[in-house]
């Protein structure tokens, strides 16, 4: 498993912005594999954390022409600046427990 971590400064989130973070993310989990996404905000600091079962989906999905206009977007109207991490899931842990949820 992988994570994608993006953290982001943010410009200022319209309503376009919204409407395409929605599409966007429709997008990756239906056609690309994501399997769990989730975003929060608080002041002028983003933070968007997505779960993949594999690299070579994260590197499909980074190419996608909707994701990298999108980009575009982003670095012109809604950030500031951004920072994105990509890792790999050790070990995760629920509560509460069942037998699938420790790896």
């Amino acid at each position: 498993m992988f994570a994608v971590i993006f953290k982001a400064q943010i410009r200022e989130l319209d309503h376009t912005y919204h409407e395409t973070a929605a599409r966007l993310r429709e997008l990756a989990m239906g056609q690309y594999g994501c399997v769990e996404f989730m975003s929060f905000t608080e002041g002028d600091q983003e933070i968007s954390i997505s779960y993949w079962k594999t690299q070579t989906q994260i590197d499909l999905w980074r190419k996608n022409a909707a994701h990298l206009e999108t980009q575009a977007l982003g670095k012109s109207k809604w950030y500031k600046s951004y920072h994105i991490e990509v890792v790999q899931v050790i070990r995760q842990y629920r509560y509460p427990t069942s037998p699938e949820s420790v790896t």
